[in-house]
């Protein structure tokens, strides 16, 4: 491989931010954050939203979780339709 072609992977933490859930992976990611892991090192921490652990398609459980309240959002851009009638 040709150096300087391919971004650097590094071993992270996932946390999913909703359920408590972490797991280890890989990524071209760059965090600020810290956490130790099981196995006693430290690793960079990357926080998402959604994962496998609180995924209704993984769960089978629907869960409604408005962090950016997309609700009041999408009110507001189209308004009620039935009222406007």
């Amino acid at each position: 491989m040709k150096d300087g072609l391919h971004p650097k992977t590094k071993t992270v933490v996932f946390k999913d931010i909703s359920c408590d859930f972490s797991f280890l992976g890989t990524t071209t990611l760059d965090s600020k954050e810290t956490t130790k892991w099981t196995d006693g090192k430290d690793y960079p921490l990357i926080k998402v939203e959604i994962s496998s652990a609180s995924h209704p398609f993984y769960t089978g459980k629907q869960r409604i979780l408005d962090t950016e309240g997309r609700i009041d959002r999408f009110k507001k851009k189209f308004g009620d339709k039935k009222a406007a009638k």
